[in-house]
């Protein structure tokens, strides 16, 4: 289904998900939103530590994002912290990771960008250590054809500011890349999108990394197919939707996040 033939469906079926409107329950919407993402994230195995970070770009070129030394699970709507490019806090208490200094490197580069993403979850960890790129071969894979980067080497633990070009550059134009030795990062066009790459990211190599098990591995997609695919998965209402739906579940179950 084309990404037209998706939006007049949506609205005939009269869907307008929060995600699209701006909207949670008339709250300050964005930090809830924030804070649910966390949460989602947390219980998908991306807060295995305290190595994940988000961060989200305002207009004014400040920055909401996690107090340093939390994790994912421990986000709510009243710790977050906003602040400048230089890291100064202007909303809210605590410090940020110096990480988000990579973050901001990227969005420098890359206006489009609203919002990134990076952690350590198990099967992208375990796939980053195989030397192999994602291969997407499954429809659940396709928002990743020809839009994963991958940087093969791992350099080691580097210093913020010698990170940050090594990640952005091996990212180029594309909106997830494979850290070799370490996880992943999606940068998206807004908070919706850089998570539903995230959760995806980590689903399709769990995929590629459990598939081996039946012995027989399909061929390589045709590039027509995959294309088509890729636009199917990635239509715009098609995230919202599914970022609606998990930010319904993690409220359900967490619903501190919102406080």
């Amino acid at each position: 289904m084309a990404n037209s033939a998706i939006d007049a469906y949506l609205a005939q079926s009269g869907e307008q998900p929060f995600a699209a409107s701006g909207e949670l329950d008339g709250a300050p919407a964005l930090r809830r939103r924030i804070a649910l993402t966390c949460r989602f994230l947390a219980d998908d195995g991306h807060s295995r530590n305290l190595a994940g970070q988000i961060s989200v770009k305002m207009p004014d070129e400040t920055f909401w994002t996690t107090r340093f030394g939390t994790g994912f699970r421990d986000a709510r709507a009243s710790n977050l912290l906003r602040v400048d490019r230089d890291l100064n806090l202007v909303e809210g208490g605590g410090a940020a990771n110096p990480a988000i200094r990579s973050h901001i490197w990227i969005y420098d580069r890359r206006p489009e960008i609203g919002c990134i993403i990076h952690s350590h979850p198990p099967f992208a960890s375990a796939l980053s250590t195989t030397g192999l790129p994602l291969e997407p071969r499954h429809v659940d894979q396709m928002m990743f054809y020809e839009d994963c980067a991958h940087l093969p080497t791992w350099p080691g633990v580097l210093l913020q500011a010698d990170e940050a070009p090594l990640i952005g550059e091996a990212l180029g134009d594309k909106h997830t890349i494979l850290l070799a030795n370490h996880g992943i990062q999606a940068a998206g066009r807004t908070l919706g999108h850089a998570v539903y790459l995230a959760a995806h990211l980590e689903y399709a190599a769990q995929i590629q990394m459990t598939a081996p098990a039946a012995a027989i591995i399909a061929a390589p997609i045709d590039r027509d197919i995959a294309l088509a695919a890729r636009t199917f998965t990635t239509a715009q209402k098609f995230i919202d939707l599914t970022f609606d739906y998990w930010c319904r579940e993690a409220a359900a179950k967490h619903p501190d996040a919102l406080d």
